[in-house]
């Protein structure tokens, strides 16, 4: 059976997932671009052959043609459209945040609860990374005994817009790290602390956080929003017995003039196109068992990850550590 999949929003992260159904994902078909501008709709699905386009997300959801949806439209729909999902009992793949604020989160998982299964996926594609999958394994397996310390360094070249905040960088920036790092050590974080240099330009500076988990490890993150040099990830990963640290992924050096040099990426797209591929292969398989991947990530993710973000803010603004006080986690996600 041909899982035909329906993307909704044609930006930049929609017309990646769009081009990865029809490339990468055997079994399935783009059935469907829906974006507001048709135009822009039309022109990703002809770039990759789907069979429509639409504008109304809400009525491609409920579409008989359309088996799963991948959520890639702008932050604020992501929760809204991810509802309509759950009531029309369709899968659905939505970039990351679920919402920013964990009180949304909450009302997706009721949602979700009330339905009886879990229909949404999230797009925190750095869980099938196999840097970090190696990190997870390194510990699961014994090779590193326990964790102690889990540093993060996540820097681009510049800012997307020139009224980007420091706020924002925990909000929009930082939550990868906080999900992914929660997966690796397989906890939740107790509190939080931020820090941010001065700059000499008016450009948002960095900005540092450090997390207590409720296991007793320190986990430290920076986001560098203005790097300039180029899009650098790091991750180093710190047990009683030894570390493993994350590489920097170059595929050439160049010797030339008494210097030797490797390039960097502008962006993350290529950094992380495989872990976009096994993540979108992931849902596919779900879509077609029912069964939720085991490195997938999930609603109760994306609320762990809104509800850090929220007390990283208030940790920025207050300049004191605040605590992160998560709900009960259901049944139902465990």
């Amino acid at each position: 059976m041909t899982i035909r999949i329906a993307v909704i929003g044609a930006g930049l992260m929609g017309a990646d997932h769009a081009k990865i159904v029809a490339e990468d994902m055997p079994g399935a078909r783009l059935q469907l671009v829906c974006d507001l501008d048709p135009e822009r709709a039309k022109s990703v699905a002809d770039a990759h052959g789907a069979a429509d386009v639409a504008s109304d997300p809400e009525s491609v959801i409920a579409r008989a043609d359309v088996d799963a949806v991948i959520i890639a439209s702008p932050d604020f729909t992501h929760a809204p459209l991810s509802k309509a999902a759950i009531a029309a009992r369709k899968p659905a793949l939505c970039e990351k945040p679920l919402s920013q604020a964990s009180s949304e989160c909450f009302e997706v998982m009721q949602a979700e609860q009330a339905a009886g299964a879990r229909h949404i996926m999230l797009g925190f594609m750095r869980r099938f990374d196999r840097s970090y999958m190696e990190m997870r394994s390194a510990l699961t397996d014994g090779t590193l005994g326990r964790a102690l310390m889990m540093h993060n360094f996540h820097r681009n070249v510049e800012t997307p817009a020139s009224d980007f905040t420091g706020a924002m960088a925990i909000t929009n920036s930082a939550p990868h790290e906080f999900d992914v790092v929660r997966h690796v050590l397989g906890t939740e974080y107790a509190s939080i602390t931020v820090h941010q240099p001065r700059r000499s330009d008016a450009r948002v500076a960095p900005v540092v956080m450090v997390l207590d988990t409720t296991d007793g490890q320190l986990v430290t993150i920076e986001i560098n929003n203005n790097a300039a040099y180029g899009y650098d990830l790091r991750a180093e990963l710190v047990g009683e017995q030894g570390a493993i640290a994350m590489n920097n992924v170059a595929y050439t050096r160049t010797d030339i003039k008494l210097a030797s040099a490797t390039r960097y990426d502008a962006d993350w797209r290529g950094r992380y196109h495989e872990a976009y591929v096994r993540q979108n292969r992931a849902f596919l398989t779900f879509v077609e068992t029912g069964a939720f991947p085991e490195t997938g990530s999930d609603c109760w993710d994306g609320y762990c990850a809104a509800v850090t973000a929220e007390a990283g803010v208030k940790a920025l603004e207050t300049g004191m550590k605040q605590p992160i006080e998560l709900i009960a986690m259901p049944e139902f996600y465990r």
